[in-house]
């Protein structure tokens, strides 16, 4: 390897580990997806993203919130409402979150293929 391979290794690494490290985890990403439809109440977002307990939907909200991707709006009551919706930075997401969609599919259809039974690994 030359200077300048290591030094473009160094780079992807560095732009990967930043880019895992803001979506990390099995949640934001479909916390980001089930806030493309619009606006939601934390409630509606709970039942929307399916397994997520309401302690992790919380945090994951805030670290969404601090990273810019979604707002959090607060409505006084009674009741007091909370509103989250995607800011139109999340957006730059798109390409990512469509490519690995494809990808999901296609690598699930690849281990039907090599099995010949439908092996899809159960979901959270």
């Amino acid at each position: 390897m030359t200077n300048s391979d290591l030094t473009s290794c160094a780079q992807t690494m560095h732009a990967l580990r930043h880019a895992l490290l803001v979506v990390n985890g099995k949640w934001k990403l479909q916390i980001i997806v089930a806030l493309q439809t619009g606006t939601r109440h934390f409630r509606g977002l709970e039942r929307s993203v399916p397994g997520i307990s309401t302690k992790v939907l919380a945090k994951e909200l805030k670290e969404l919130e601090a990273h810019q991707f979604i707002v959090r709006t607060v409505s006084p009551g009674p009741p007091v409402v909370v509103d989250y919706q995607l800011l139109p930075y999340a957006r730059s997401l798109d390409p990512v979150i469509e490519v690995l969609k494809a990808w999901g599919l296609q690598h699930q259809q690849r281990l039907d293929s090599l099995s010949g039974l439908p092996t899809h690994v159960p979901l959270p």
